[in-house]
């Protein structure tokens, strides 16, 4: 398993921050939350997760930037590093029980993402992938999925809700795919999504209107597992962009290809 002292510290405050939410997920009847948007809820342990990242990070690192959801941006001295974080990805999920969920801490250096750590602490998964050093799921090193025929891969996408997204467009989407994939999957977490293809489970994976704490950890994780990750174009990046495709280079390629045709 990859181990670094940079990677050492990630894991060491996916893990307190962790426990904190398998806490709160035991008590997920009694939490307090309050909304954030239709159908997008924050939860008191979405806040303090990110609290708990930010110190643990911060105290280890001192000076690096820190993006997280809840807080925003927060400057550091160190104007090269950046920390890009989701303390609760999968609100949803996780305030209705659902045990798919994640931290997500992605750490960026002069524009590039260098190291990426998926904790989900429901299930104890977790993923990590350092530049040029592979990605790892607990002990075992992360290949994607070999499929090269679109009808034998199963394929996970995001849904718009209420208030959110281009629903006819989605709809258009999925009405073109459906009749070239052997299925469709929809998990609400960008960043297991991400982690599910980084490890073969899923084939590809796309969703549009997405922010950069959805996706900078799991973009290494699918580079470092020997996939390709890009915006719906299929060159642009999908951290400006805020939509994302991803899967080996077949699945990649098709995906951009359609749904850039389906977009037009």
């Amino acid at each position: 398993m990859l181990s670094s002292a940079l990677i050492n510290v990630m894991v060491k405050a996916a893990r307190r921050a962790g426990r904190s939410l398998s806490r709160d997920l035991g008590e997920i009847e009694n939490l307090q939350v309050s909304l954030k948007g239709p159908a997008n809820f924050v939860s008191l342990a979405d806040k303090r997760a990110e609290e708990m990242l930010y110190a643990d990070l911060a105290k280890s690192r001192p000076g690096y930037g820190f993006i997280g959801e809840e807080g925003g941006n927060r400057e550091g001295a160190d104007k090269s590093h950046t920390w890009i974080v989701d303390p609760l990805d999968g609100t949803t999920n996780f305030l209705h029980g659902i045990p798919q969920f994640a931290i997500s801490i992605g750490l960026r250096r002069e524009g590039t993402i260098i190291a990426g750590v998926i904790y989900n602490p429901a299930n104890d998964e977790l993923y990590i992938a350092e530049r040029g050093k592979g990605a790892f799921l607990n002990d075992q090193r992360l290949r994607v999925a070999g499929r090269r025929k679109l009808d034998e891969c199963v394929v996970a996408c995001g849904l718009p809700h209420i208030g959110r997204g281009d629903h006819e467009l989605a709809l258009r989407e999925m009405a073109v795919l459906q009749n070239k994939v052997a299925g469709f999957r929809r998990f609400g977490a960008a960043s297991l999504d991400m982690a599910f293809v980084a490890a073969g489970r899923l084939d590809g994976y796309w969703e549009r209107n997405l922010q950069p704490w959805d996706m900078a950890a799991g973009q290494i994780m699918i580079r470092e597992a020997g996939g390709v990750v890009s915006g719906i174009e299929g060159s642009d990046d999908p951290l400006k962009t805020g939509n994302v495709i991803c899967g080996n280079e077949f699945v990649h390629g098709e995906l951009v290809k359609i749904l850039k045709a389906v977009g037009k």
